[in-house]
């Protein structure tokens, strides 16, 4: 990293222009519109994901204790395993659909979720999507950092039990201990230079979450039921309700599955922008509901047997290890090394799928001023202490409905991309006119009418069902009805935003926007980003823009 001088730290601090980004001069967009390396579609140099550099990132990320905890969460509000294990397949399955899809975008194109956004929405209505998403990004950011502050609690313990007799000073109100508060901030800043990590850069880190995550989940379940001869009672247990309650709450939970992944359904081309290969990424279609489903088992196992040995189901893994604390040196020992793994899950989870997505939208609000780096390092500071994120996980059913909640908004914003690169633009997209304001993707005034009402016209309905779930039927008044459309809110959206859009698309066609092909190129200048020549004509029947004649590229 380059050394600052005094006078260059001086002028920093008192120039705002000072902190401007250096304009790329290969950049796509016209020379009046700000923009820089990170927003560009992404150089041949850097598609680095093989099939299995993305299979890796699916185990990777999946494994982690937000999975864990939605997964035991199910049996916490009243259902039994046999409905939770079809609810994490059924569930993960809808929402990869969305993922593949949409990962597709990502993978031919190589252009971020907030640059292709504007196909859909239009130039200036992207805007909102990006803001909507970055704000739930940096969320799911605080809240992993949360759960990873308890990891450095008990291997704080675990090398000094004194710490464990830090007295409290701060207010019930606020949440949190002075302990965790403590934990909580050493977490946030040992994480923060790792989020400095580049995606092209990111494999190493697959293979070592790979390793530690799964042998301290197998750890933690293979203790667990060792400790309670055996996988407790919860086998043997039904669900505690029935009748329309039970559909309904099996619907709930399905929602707060999806919405364990809708952030990504929306921004997977993020990541698949990577990818050297356009066909590796359809392997997140089986691999991702089958690694979050055994991620849970994993979890409800575990939980069933902690009934046995605690007197009530532990549905924090974490919760287990610190019991680990009280088998003397042996035990802290394995307690230090089961949390540091949970650590580094917490840890890699933040850097693949929370902050890049997050820094990836800052980029493209701020061009000027912001890069990936400099955007993971605002998400870090919003997410972990604007957003108070220890508040969320109070219990298992603020978690829930948390989880399900911002589902709401990213199930149309989904299906409206799927809409609109699969059915409406048939996969042919003008790439330079993503950056350009004036180009045909500017639409009626930079909105496409058509994407913002298919993204209202479902959200407008779950809004009640959802100040209902946040906070509770004391405060929202709302029918039964209305309530149990709420509960499956992203599926809803996601359908919902399809139909619509592609009804509007075909009834009032944005002509200016519908293609025969692909547009790669500005002005005749390649764009390093894909395959050129006779590759585009093998493998997609593309033909390049210096072989076409002019009209080729005009609307149909």
């Amino acid at each position: 990293m380059k050394k600052l001088s005094t006078a260059e730290l001086k002028r920093r601090f008192t120039s705002l222009h000072s902190w401007e980004l250096p304009k790329q001069t290969g950049a796509l967009a016209p020379a009046h519109v700000w923009t820089n390396r990170d927003m560009d579609p992404t150089p041949i140099e850097d598609q680095t994901w093989s099939t299995w550099s993305i299979l890796a990132y699916w185990a990777t990320d999946t494994i982690n204790l937000a999975t864990w905890q939605t997964a035991s969460a199910i049996l916490a509000v009243g259902l039994s395993w046999r409905e939770a294990i079809p609810i994490m397949v059924v569930g993960n399955f809808c929402v990869a659909v969305a993922l593949v899809l949409n990962g597709a975008i990502g993978a031919k194109l190589h252009v971020p979720f907030s640059v292709i956004v504007s196909s859909s929405f239009g130039f200036y209505l992207k805007y909102f999507c990006i803001v909507s998403r970055a704000i739930l990004a940096m969320f799911w950011l605080g809240i992993q950092s949360a759960n990873g502050a308890q990891c450095v609690t008990i291997m704080l313990r675990a090398w000094a039990p004194s710490y464990n007799d830090i007295p409290n000073q701060l207010s019930e109100s606020a949440g949190i201990t002075t302990q965790g508060m403590i934990s909580y901030f050493l977490f946030w800043i040992i994480q923060l230079p790792l989020l400095l990590i580049h995606p092209t850069k990111l494999r190493p880190l697959f293979w070592i979450k790979l390793v530690a995550a799964p042998v301290s989940a197998i750890a933690i379940m293979g203790w667990s039921v060792n400790r309670a001869r055996g996988g407790g009672d919860i086998f043997a247990l039904r669900a505690t309700v029935n009748g329309p309650q039970y559909a309904w709450l099996w619907l709930t939970c399905m929602s707060s599955v999806t919405g364990n992944w809708s952030t990504l359904a929306v921004n997977i081309p993020d990541f698949t922008r990577y990818a050297k290969s356009a066909n590796g990424q359809y392997i997140q279609l089986p691999a991702m509901p089958i690694i979050f489903t055994v991620c849970g088992v994993l979890g409800i196992v575990t939980t069933s047997a902690s009934k046995v040995f605690s007197g009530e189901y532990l549905w924090n893994p974490l919760d287990i290890i610190a019991i680990w604390l009280d088998y003397g040196s042996g035990g802290r020992c394995a307690a230090f090394f089961a949390a540091l793994a949970w650590y580094i899950a917490q840890v890699g989870t933040n850097i693949t799928a929370n902050s890049i997505s997050a820094a990836n939208d800052l980029t493209v609000l701020f061009p000027r001023w912001v890069n990936i780096k400099r955007g993971c390092m605002i998400a870090a500071v919003i997410a972990g202490w604007v957003l108070v994120p220890w508040k969320i996980l109070s219990s298992a059913q603020t978690f829930l409905a948390f989880m399900g909640g911002y589902a709401v908004f990213l199930g149309p914003m989904a299906g409206i991309m799927v809409s609109d690169y699969w059915l409406v633009k048939r996969q042919h997209i003008d790439i330079p006119s993503l950056y350009n304001p004036h180009g045909r993707y500017g639409y009626i005034g930079g909105c496409n009418w058509r994407a913002a009402v298919a993204f209202i016209v479902p959200v407008a309905p779950l809004l009640p069902g959802l100040g209902l779930s946040i906070s509770g039927s004391e405060v929202v008044k709302i029918n039964d009805g209305v309530t149990n459309l709420y509960t499956f809110n992203w599926l809803f959206g996601f359908v919902t935003s399809i139909v619509l859009y592609t009804t509007l698309s075909y009834a009032v066609p944005a002509k200016e926007t519908l293609l025969k092909e692909t547009i790669w190129d500005l002005d005749g200048t390649a764009i390093h980003a894909y395959p050129r020549e006779d590759d585009i004509e093998k493998v997609s029947g593309i033909v390049p823009p210096e072989k076409r004649d002019e009209s080729d590229a005009k609307p149909l």
